[in-house]
């Protein structure tokens, strides 16, 4: 299933590469601003990270490519593990970075109603002070740098305590891309 749904997410991640293709054609062209130059690093970061993803991936299988015996099953698991570390991290970056269009689409589609403004505002700085602290507690830092090699997993642990500690990290670092974004937009934009 892991094998089958990693597959599931390079073909999503190959989708939008085709779809965007037009951010690559542009890369060389026109004026880089702070967040151009922001967007451009963590984009770039993250089609790399993407890249050791898929070929540590190929390396480690043990089905799905298994037949290709390439044997390179010891640095795939280490490149792997660090792979996806960071995709993770990046791609969270990059939805955050992007994330002004949801707000957009929200108000087009929701009368303005400011207290569920400042509820949901405050549910969302609440749920990523969580993933900073679920950050720590799942050790993800040190799968980013390396300093384990192994991820140890509680087959004890409900599944659904385990999914929404991620999804709590992916928002700490979804609101973060979103915040740096804003800091590094032009004035009165």
């Amino acid at each position: 299933l892991h094998e089958w749904l990693g597959i599931a997410l390079f073909a999503m991640f190959i989708a939008h590469t085709i779809l965007n293709f037009r951010w690559y054609q542009s890369l060389f062209k026109g004026k880089y601003t702070p967040t151009r130059t922001t967007s451009a690093i963590i984009n770039i970061a993250l089609l790399v990270a993407m890249l050791c993803c898929m070929v540590s991936s190929v390396l480690v299988s043990g089905k799905v490519f298994a037949f290709l015996n390439l044997g390179g099953a010891r640095i795939g698991r280490t490149l792997h593990l660090v792979s996806t570390a960071w995709v993770f991290v990046l791609m969270s970056l990059h939805l955050g970075m992007h994330w002004n269009m949801v707000p957009a689409m929200m108000r087009k589609h929701l009368t303005p109603f400011k207290p569920r403004t400042w509820c949901l505002r405050l549910l969302a700085y609440l749920w990523a002070a969580y993933g900073a602290v679920a950050f720590v507690r799942r050790d993800v830092w040190r799968y980013l740098l390396l300093k384990s090699h192994f991820v140890f997993f509680d087959y004890t642990e409900p599944l659904v305590r385990f999914l929404l500690d991620y999804l709590a990290v992916m928002s700490l670092f979804v609101l973060a891309g979103y915040w740096l974004a804003r800091a590094l937009r032009p004035k009165g934009q």
